[in-house]
């Protein structure tokens, strides 16, 4: 998608060139002149009968100006806050114009943006009303008269691509997404050093989002280096969601940089395991989760048991052989770790 062109495009911004209230009232004015002057040449048969130095060339002018006069209108131009306009004069770049304002500048000049019609279901890209436009599989609302500027805007925008599924470090599948907001920083470079550069960006998410999350497991594992250290880390899509973000936009950055695109901030907005293995990576979850409760509870259990027996000697409330501390830890045992509540079994005997 890049352009094959390896000249190194620098943006020329265009000053001094916010004139364009003044030659708008000048065109306008000389037009009142032309309608006069033709007026005046039309009702003044003494002038033209007596062959006077001025009637005919100043009809012939003002029907020129009548005729041509609206060219100049053509190097009139209006810019919001935040937007930029790309020209190029007979297929030459001659500079862009920034901020906003009403600018004047050659009217055979014409603004570049090949970018303009591409909508990818981003913010500024979706418009309401008009027809409908699918691009990159999300359908959108557009402004016909959007399809029809070359404007280009400077503003902080969002791209939210679709989700897609990516094989983490252990080959598991898992579906990400990740939002990415992004502005134009050099209106010269994103024109002409790429195709599109709206394609072009949304591509480079989708593979640095497979790069990053390649290098990741979904949950923290053993004996698994995500730093590239040499050594096993606590790292993981799940855990470490700052860090993934931020390698993913700087991976994100460092490929379109040469576009003229600077990448503000990625943020991961949907990460699960793929519907074929959720399932049974819930299980293994589930599992986990009673082996380590199932572990708390003994240990608490054999605590008690401990302090209980400790406590029966010290207050030498009756004297147990080793077979009946072996028995009432048994109870004790069961009674704490069981699933269900233990049913009491009173001994109205001798407890020998």
């Amino acid at each position: 998608m890049a352009d094959q062109n390896t000249e190194t495009m620098n943006e020329k911004v265009l000053e001094g060139r916010r004139i364009g209230g003044l030659v708008l009232c000048l065109d306008t004015l000389f037009y009142l002149l032309a309608v006069l002057g033709v007026i005046y040449c039309a009702t003044n048969p003494q002038a033209q009968e007596h062959n006077g130095p001025y009637p005919i060339p100043l009809f012939i002018l003002c029907i020129a100006w009548l005729a041509l006069g609206w060219i100049p209108t053509l190097g009139l131009k209006v810019l919001k806050p935040n937007e930029a306009l790309v020209l190029t004069l007979f297929g030459k770049y001659v500079g862009t114009l920034k901020g906003d304002g009403f600018f004047f500048v050659n009217p055979f000049c014409t603004a570049f943006n090949p970018a303009a019609g591409t909508h990818l279901g981003q913010s500024g890209d979706v418009k309401a009303g008009g027809a409908s436009v699918t691009a990159d599989g999300t359908t959108v609302s557009v402004n016909a008269a959007e399809l029809l500027s070359k404007k280009i805007s400077l503003k902080v925008m969002t791209l939210s691509n679709s989700r897609q599924k990516v094989n983490d470090v252990l080959g598991n599948p898992v579906e990400v997404a990740v939002a990415v907001m992004w502005r134009v920083s050099d209106t010269a470079k994103a024109v002409f050093t790429v195709d599109n550069f709206k394609e072009y960006l949304s591509l480079q998410c989708d593979t640095a989002v497979r790069n990053v999350v390649k290098i990741y497991p979904y949950d923290v594992t053993d004996n698994v280096d995500t730093t590239g250290d040499g050594e096993a880390d606590d790292g993981s899509l799940r855990g470490s969601t700052e860090i993934v973000a931020n390698r993913i936009k700087e991976e994100i950055q460092s490929k379109v940089k040469n576009a003229g695109l600077e990448i503000v901030d990625a943020r991961i907005t949907y990460l699960a395991y793929a519907p074929e293995i959720a399932a049974a990576m819930l299980q293994r979850q589930q599992a986990a989760a009673v082996v380590d409760a199932r572990k708390l509870i003994v240990d608490g259990a054999v605590g008690m048991v401990e302090m209980a027996l400790e406590r029966l000697a010290e207050k030498q409330t009756v004297d147990l052989d080793e077979e009946r501390k072996a028995a009432m830890v048994s109870n004790l045992l069961v009674v704490l770790c069981g699933n269900k509540d233990a049913q009491p079994i009173v001994n109205s005997g001798s407890l020998y």
